[in-house]
């Protein structure tokens, strides 16, 4: 009897040990310590970039106006040409055979012209001798007027003629460089037919999309700081700056509805003629901000598309609250809203957080985790 109750005695202890050791290390998971902070407001620039195309200021495409054979060219492709220079000459002996015919049916006219107020003249002395009526003398010179519409058609055809003749001679526009020649020496040339194309580099375009939003808040930003659209810089496709910077001249007068953005265009000199029409970049615009909330990004997580970051309470509780970002910093997000300065967040370990759970914080002030952005000139 008396081991029985031992036994039930030990039991029990060994139970009650057991439960008091689960409840303490249920206790100690709740009140598990984490890293967290506040958000803090700084002002900062950031470097916003934007997928541009670059086209010359100038890009002509040089076409045959008239058909014929390929019977010359004068340049090559990549070279420099100025304003009137020859390119190309076209053979084709039927232009002449038009002036001729043009220029024999003027004569034409002119002799039917001059028969015509001949007879007019002599016309008008019948009719003051009343030999014949007034209605000779009208008819006579409706052939006078109907001899002169022949002469100015004709001296019209006979300009055409020679008109076309000059298209023979093919000449540069303006100065360039010229691009691909896809045709050579002989080749057969109808009126249209692609000769090359001209481009006048010294200075580019470069033209970039901007979202509806990003475009109010440059729109805001101009108003004050008019020099905000001269500091602009074009990176090149293989990553470096172009040694000039850029411009923005000029934006499109409407938002495009199927993607809701409205097209920037900024100038930059090209004196070297690096740039080629064509080319891919870069633009990189520089956005000020007064007072920007910023988080660590590892504070944050996504669910669905959507940010989210953990908050405790005053009794250290664990809540999960939506938050919306504006720009990226390295390491940081720039918040728009979702938090205040007074909010408390979990900064690391948060893959470990769950919503509803009791935590032991222990604070950092954002400073010390943000003195990497200080020695990189990111905070300003």
């Amino acid at each position: 009897m008396f081991m029985k109750n031992l036994t039930i005695t030990l039991s029990m202890l060994i139970l009650a040990s057991s439960c008091s050791t689960d409840d303490g290390q249920k206790q100690a998971q709740e009140t598990e310590k984490f890293p967290v902070t506040s958000p803090i407001a700084i002002d900062t620039t950031l470097p916003i970039d934007y997928v541009a195309e670059i086209n010359a200021v100038q890009n002509v495409e040089i076409r045959a106006r008239v058909k014929g054979y390929l019977d010359h060219i004068y340049i090559d492709e990549g070279k420099y040409v100025k304003q009137g220079q020859l390119l190309f000459t076209i053979n084709n002996p039927e232009l002449n055979e038009n002036i001729a015919k043009a220029s024999a049916a003027l004569k034409s006219t002119i002799t039917e012209l001059k028969a015509a107020e001949l007879e007019l003249k002599n016309v008008r002395h019948l009719v003051e001798k009343n030999v014949v009526s007034n209605t000779e003398l009208e008819m006579a010179k409706n052939k006078v007027e109907l001899a002169k519409a022949k002469v100015e058609e004709a001296q019209a055809n006979e300009t055409f003629a020679k008109i076309q003749l000059t298209y023979t001679q093919v000449k540069a526009p303006f100065s360039g460089i010229v691009n691909r020649i896809p045709n050579k020496t002989g080749s057969l040339i109808e009126d249209g037919t692609l000769l090359t194309s001209i481009s006048k580099n010294d200075e580019v375009f470069a033209y970039f999309d901007v979202s509806e939003k990003e475009y109010l808040n440059y729109a805001n930003g101009l108003k004050a700081d008019q020099e905000q659209s001269k500091n602009v810089t074009l990176i090149l496709a293989n990553g470096e700056e172009h040694p000039f910077k850029g411009r923005i001249e000029t934006t499109e007068g409407e938002i495009e509805q199927s993607t809701g953005n409205i097209a920037f265009r900024a100038r930059f000199s090209n004196p070297d003629k690096i740039l080629k029409h064509g080319a891919s970049g870069k633009v990189r615009l520089l956005r000020k901000y007064k007072k920007a909330l910023i988080i660590p990004q590892k504070a944050t997580f996504e669910i669905q598309d959507k940010m989210y970051v953990y908050v405790i309470d005053k009794s250290n509780k664990v809540k999960i609250k939506p938050i919306t970002t504006n720009s990226r910093m390295p390491h940081f997000y720039i918040i728009d809203s979702g938090l205040s300065p007074d909010d408390k967040i979990i900064y690391e370990g948060i893959q470990n957080i769950k919503d509803g759970m009791t935590v032991e914080p222990q604070f950092v002030e954002m400073n010390e985790i943000s003195k990497d952005l200080v020695a990189n000139n990111a905070i300003k």
